[in-house]
């Protein structure tokens, strides 16, 4: 098959796993790399990784995204909730049915490959389109709501389905920042970062997925649903996007995914202006767009954490499915880690 681009953004990876590759690193998830995660698990030890999905709570994280909200089915005029089939079939059941409205990725979620593109010139016609990883444009890949005959978006490439048939099980890897920089807001650069690797003697492998502990998702549990935008946007550690060894050392890690606790992994700046020539998110760029890497946001590590440093331990067994969506860009999920 012929490659969708004449060329490729510097640093990418477009094309490694395949003209139309839409699994990214995750093709770096082979049998051998989960028999590798399996060994991980000593005693049988189970952590559940997710925020309830109705936290944080309102919407100053992001103000496109809201809260889930669950309600009954009807049938006919009838709402099917404490629904008693007495009166029409005699009998004796009394049913509840739900449905819910759902931002996929308000609470604990990953980003699909299809979450974040760039304006590149891909077919080198002088011309800079919508393009997302591994050459899929925007303007046929993707379809817009406003294009579509029942108003549904869809990511006709790319999409969350894609992780969810590969499934998403391997070796999971935490590092504590919380531990080495408290609750302070900082922006954690390549130096500290494998500052934090070296003193914790921490060991990432190709396929790995690494996992971040700040602090953040403890702080948005503590808020019961009503966030505190100025607490949050000003507390626990994030990684420095645009430090460009951080950058160059995600490409050459070889780790799948980099999931965190916080909101965006990387620092999100609120007040930002651009040139038309670089990216807010330079992080996100890099992983979902030139690599296909994966990131997960506000996953709760907190119980997993302290764990893994009372037990002198930093690997575990992932197990991390999104819902098989096909066409969203991003999915809520429940993982699970096994020690």
């Amino acid at each position: 098959m012929v490659n969708k681009w004449k060329k490729r953004p510097k640093d990418s990876n477009w094309g490694e796993f395949g003209a139309d590759d839409q699994l990214g690193r995750l093709n770096l998830i082979t049998p051998n790399k989960v028999l590798e995660a399996i060994k991980e698990v000593k005693v049988g030890k189970v952590f559940s990784l997710s925020l309830p999905l109705n936290l944080p709570g309102g919407n100053v994280l992001n103000p496109a995204r809201f809260p889930p909200k669950i309600v009954a089915t009807t049938n006919g005029e009838k709402e099917m909730y404490l629904r008693s089939f007495k009166e029409d079939h005699n009998t004796t059941d009394v049913a509840c049915d739900d449905m819910v409205s759902l931002c996929l990725q308000y609470s604990t979620h990953w980003d699909a490959l299809a979450h974040i593109g760039s304006h590149f010139d891909a077919d080198v016609d002088g011309v800079a389109e919508k393009v997302f990883y591994n050459g899929f444009r925007g303007d046929s890949d993707f379809q817009p709501s406003s294009l579509s005959s029942d108003g549904s978006s869809m990511a006709m490439k790319l999409g969350i389905e894609n992780m969810a048939r590969h499934g998403v099980q391997g070796r999971g890897v935490l590092v504590d920042l919380q531990k080495h920089f408290g609750n302070e807001r900082r922006a954690i650069s390549h130096n500290e970062l494998m500052h934090v690797l070296e003193a914790d003697g921490i060991q990432l492998h190709k396929g790995d997925m690494l996992c971040i502990h700040t602090g953040f998702a403890d702080l948005v549990k503590q808020m019961q649903g009503k966030p505190d935008k100025h607490v949050l946007d000003n507390s626990c550690a994030v990684l420095d996007g645009h430090d460009s060894d951080l950058l160059r050392w995600v490409k050459e890690s070889n780790i799948v995914a980099i999931i965190a606790d916080n909101y965006a992994v990387e620092h999100r700046p609120y007040d930002f202006e651009g040139d038309g020539c670089s990216p807010l998110l330079p992080l996100h760029e890099l992983c979902l767009f030139k690599l296909g890497v994966y990131l997960g946001e506000l996953w709760y590590l907190t119980e997993l954490t302290e764990w893994l440093n009372k037990h002198q331990r930093h690997s575990f067994l992932l197990t991390a499915p999104p819902l098989d969506l096909p066409g969203a860009v991003g999915s809520p999920l429940n993982p699970i880690a096994t020690v």
